[in-house]
C-alpha cells in the first residue's frame, strides 16, 4: 500500500505512521515541518491553514489511501480531499463521537442524531463538534463511498498530547494518598491510539466507508482497574482513596478536566463511555488490555522525564494539589 498521512507526527497521526511503516507500506507524511516524521516516511511540507496555496506539495502524486487527522476549520479537509479525489483510492477522516448531538443516549449507534450548524465550507473558528462534522461532510463530498469516518472517543496510549493518562501516571508515581473519583467499578470506553491506527489501516485496505464508532466496548476497563494499574506499573505504592462523586462535585471539581477520564453517572457518562461499537467490532476492531496501554504509556513518559507533550490548542488537565489535599483531609 502507498499511503499519505495528513499530519502524521503527533499522537494518532504518529501511531498511524508507525503502524503503516511497520507493515512495510510506502508512507508519505504531509505537515508544516515543525516535527520530523518517523524514520522511513517521506516528508511533504505545506500549511493547510493557508488554503490551496499551502497544498502545493500535494499537487502531484498518487496514493492508495489517505488518512487525515485534522481538527481545525473544515475547509482544510475540503481543500485537501478535493485536490486528492482523483489521485487517491480511499480517504479516512479521523473524526470523533463528539459529532453526535448532546446528550447522546447510552448505546447510540452511528445513525444517531448529529450536531447542527456544521458545514464543510466553514473557514473560521467553530466548536470542536461542528468542526469535526464539517470535516466529515467535506470528506464524503469529495470521496463519496470511498470515504471512511472513524469516530473515536477517548484516546489513550503512548504519544498522548492531551495529558489525561500521563497526568494520572505522574500523580500516582508521586505516591501518598491519591483522590480517586468513585465508583471504582464505573465502566470506561476508550481506545489505544495504536489499536485505532491498526483498524484504520485495515479498513482503508478493505475500502470500508461510512461512519464507525471506533472505541472499545463500554467496560473494557473500569476506573478502578485503570488507577490500580497505574499504581502497579509505576511501583509507587500510592494509596488510592475512593471518594463519593457528590463530594467531589460539591467541591467544584470538574469531571474530565480536573480528574481526567472520569465522568459521574448521567448524561456525560452515557455520551462518552457507553456508545454502541458493534459495527466496528464486527469490522475487526480489537482493543488491547488496559495493562498494556498503561505500561507502554508509562515507559514512554519516563523516556521523556515525565513531561508529556501538550497540544497548544488544549488546556492542561489535572487537579490542583491544594484541592486534592483539601478533599483528602475531609474524606
Amino acid at each position: 500500500m502507498k499511503i499519505l498521512i495528513l499530519g502524521g507526527t503527533e499522537f494518532v497521526g504518529r501511531s498511524v505512521t508507525e503502524a503503516a511503516l511497520g507493515r512495510g507500506w510506502e508512507v508519505s507524511v504531509f505537515n508544516r515541518g515543525h516535527r520530523q516524521p518517523s524514520p522511513g516516511a517521506v516528508a511533504l511540507r505545506g500549511d493547510r491553514s493557508a488554503g490551496r496555496a499551502g497544498l502545493a506539495a500535494l499537487e502531484s502524486g498518487e496514493w492508495d489511501a489517505v488518512v487525515d487527522t485534522w481538527t481545525g476549520p473544515p475547509t482544510a479537509v475540503r481543500d485537501a480531499a478535493r485536490l486528492l479525489a482523483e489521485r487517491a483510492g480511499h480517504y479516512t477522516y479521523v473524526s470523533t463521537r463528539s459529532v453526535y448531538a448532546y446528550p447522546a443516549a447510552a448505546g447510540l449507534p452511528e445513525d444517531g442524531p448529529l450536531v447542527s450548524g456544521a458545514s464543510p465550507d466553514e473557514a473560521g473558528d467553530v466548536p470542536y463538534p461542528q468542526a469535526k462534522l464539517g470535516g466529515e461532510l467535506a470528506a464524503v463530498d469529495a470521496f463519496g463511498d470511498r470515504a471512511l469516518l472513524a469516530r473515536p472517543g477517548l484516546i489513550l496510549g503512548p504519544y498522548e498530547n492531551i495529558g489525561r493518562l500521563p497526568w494520572w501516571l505522574n500523580r500516582i508515581a508521586r505516591g501518598g494518598p491519591v483522590l480517586a473519583p468513585g465508583p471504582r467499578d464505573s465502566p470506561l470506553q476508550y481506545i489505544d491510539a495504536r489499536d485505532l491506527a491498526a483498524w484504520v489501516l485495515d479498513a482503508g485496505e478493505r475500502r470500508l466507508h461510512g461512519p464507525y464508532n471506533t472505541v472499545s466496548e463500554s467496560g473494557h476497563t473500569t476506573m478502578g482497574e485503570l488507577l490500580d494499574t497505574c499504581v502497579q506499573v509505576t511501583g509507587s505504592g500510592a494509596e488510592v482513596r475512593w471518594t463519593d462523586p457528590d463530594t467531589i462535585l460539591a467541591a467544584g471539581v470538574e469531571p474530565w478536566t480536573d480528574l481526567p477520564v472520569w465522568l459521574p453517572a448521567g448524561e456525560m457518562h452515557d455520551t462518552l463511555h457507553r456508545g454502541d461499537v458493534g459495527k466496528a467490532l464486527a469490522a475487526g476492531l480489537r482493543c488491547r488490555p488496559v495493562g498494556e496501554t498503561v505500561a507502554d504509556t508509562w515507559t514512554w513518559l519516563e523516556s521523556l522525564g515525565g513531561i508529556a507533550p501538550q497540544r497548544p490548542d488544549r488546556p492542561p488537565v489535572g487537579l490542583a494539589p491544594e484541592v486534592e489535599a483539601r478533599l483528602l483531609a475531609t474524606g
